[in-house]
C-alpha cells in the first residue's frame, strides 16, 4: 500500500501530467468532499485495512466504538503510552512526528528542502513575526499511522489565532522538494506568550485531501501537555517557531536535518531545555 502509494506521489509531483491533475486535487473542495466521505458511515469499511497495512498496535489506545473511519484515525492514546515531562524547564514536542530543526537568519528566513520560507508568510498578518528572527523553527511531520491529536508545550496564554485559507499539498518530502508547501497550504496558526519559553507560534498545517484541522479554543489560558486538536485524515505536520535564545534545542536534531535525517519523537517527550538567562 505504501509502495502504490509513492508511486501515485510520483506520477503528481514528478510528471506533467500528474500536476495538471495535482491542480484539481490540492484544491479545499475536493478534501471536503473526500473529509465528508470519511465522516460517513460507510467509511468504516476502511478501518480494519487501515489497521492492518499500518501495522497499528491498537492496545495502545483507548477502547471505543468507531462511527466512522475518522473516528478511528483521531483515536485516543492511553495516557500511560504519551507521558509528559511536566518539569517547567523541560521544552516537549507537541506532537508524534519526524522531526526536522532549521535556524531562522535575523532577516526571518531560512531553507527546507529546495524551499525559502520567510516567518510572515507562515504566520501570515502576525504582528508577532519579527519576534522570530534568529530563532529556530521546529517541523513535526505526521505519517498516517502516527497519533493525530497534538497539545501544548507549556503553560500560556494564546495572544492570536488565525485561520489562512490555501491549497492542500502533501507534506511528505516529494513535495517539499518542490513547492513551498508550509506557506501555500491551508494551515491555522497560535501565538502563544508561554510562561517558560518566551513567545512561540504553532502552526498547523493542512495536507492532501485532509483539509480539516480541528482546535479545541481559540483564545484564552492552555495547559502544558493538554490536548490542543487534532488532525482528520491524512497525514499532516505541526511548525513550531521559537524567539532567539529562549531555548535550547538539542543539537542532534539539526544535525540529523542537516544530513537529511527526521527525527522520530513522541508526544510529551523532550527535545530541549529552557535557555540560561
Amino acid at each position: 500500500m505504501k509502495k502504490e502509494s509513492s508511486g501515485i506521489l510520483r506520477f503528481l509531483y514528478n510528471t506533467v501530467p500528474g500536476r495538471m491533475v495535482l491542480k484539481i486535487i490540492t484544491s479545499p473542495t475536493i478534501s471536503k468532499i473526500g473529509g465528508a466521505y470519511m465522516d460517513c458511515r460507510v467509511s468504516k469499511i476502511h478501518i480494519k485495512g487501515f489497521i492492518k497495512n499500518n501495522n497499528i498496535d491498537m492496545t495502545q489506545y483507548e477502547k471505543a466504538k468507531y462511527g466512522c473511519f475518522n473516528d478511528c484515525f483521531t483515536r485516543k492514546i492511553k495516557k500511560e503510552m504519551r507521558p509528559i515531562n511536566m518539569e517547567e524547564n523541560a521544552f516537549i514536542a507537541p506532537c508524534d512526528g519526524r522531526l526536522s530543526a532549521y535556524h531562522i537568519s535575523e532577516n526571518s528566513d531560512f531553507y527546507i528542502k529546495k524551499s525559502y520560507y520567510s516567518v510572515a508568510d507562515l504566520i501570515k498578518n502576525s504582528k508577532k513575526a519579527p519576534d522570530f528572527n534568529g530563532g529556530v523553527c521546529l517541523v513535526f511531520r505526521l505519517c498516517v499511522d502516527d497519533y493525530h491529536r497534538y497539545g501544548y508545550v507549556d503553560d500560556g496564554k494564546i495572544v492570536e489565532n488565525n485561520y489562512v485559507p490555501g491549497v492542500l499539498h502533501t507534506v511528505r518530502p516529494i513535495a517539499l522538494n518542490r513547492y513551498p508547501v508550509f506557506v501555500q497550504n491551508s494551515r491555522e496558526y497560535s501565538v502563544i506568550e508561554t510562561n517558560n519559553f518566551g513567545t512561540i507560534a504553532q502552526i498547523e498545517v493542512g495536507a492532501l485531501m485532509i483539509g480539516k484541522i480541528k482546535n479545541h479554543q481559540k483564545s484564552g489560558l492552555v495547559k502544558k501537555g493538554r490536548e490542543k486538536g487534532m488532525f482528520l485524515y491524512g497525514g499532516s505536520t505541526i511548525v513550531v517557531l521559537l524567539e532567539k535564545d529562549k531555548v535550547h534545542i538539542d543539537e542532534k536534531y539539526f544535525r540529523n536535518t542537516a544530513n537529511d535525517i527526521e527525527t522520530k519523537v513522541k508526544f510529551g517527550s523532550t527535545i530541549g531545555i529552557k535557555s540560561s538567562d
